[in-house]
């Protein structure tokens, strides 16, 4: 991933990313979180904080979940009214 194991405990530490453990205490990422932490050092590399790097995943992880709530309702409507 090109970070260093510092910046992956702080991550962790920060609740960024959770990843589970080994048996041996290995952090294990999913593909997610990988994806998570490459965008999580782009912005770091930005110059953004940490506090703020979580906020705007919050905030992102928010607008996806309103957008699958209105695709649903629309989909309900929809279907009220063509109820063929």
């Amino acid at each position: 991933m090109g970070v260093q194991p510092s910046f992956l405990r702080r991550l962790e530490t920060q609740e960024v990313v959770q990843p589970v453990r080994s048996e041996g205490g290995q952090r294990r990422y999913s593909r997610s979180e990988i994806s998570r932490i490459e965008q999580v050092a782009s912005l770091a590399g930005e110059g953004f904080t940490l506090p703020a790097i979580r906020r705007m995943l919050e905030l992102q992880s928010e607008v996806t979940e309103l957008e699958h709530q209105l695709t649903a309702e629309r989909a309900r409507n929809r279907k009220r009214a063509d109820p063929a």
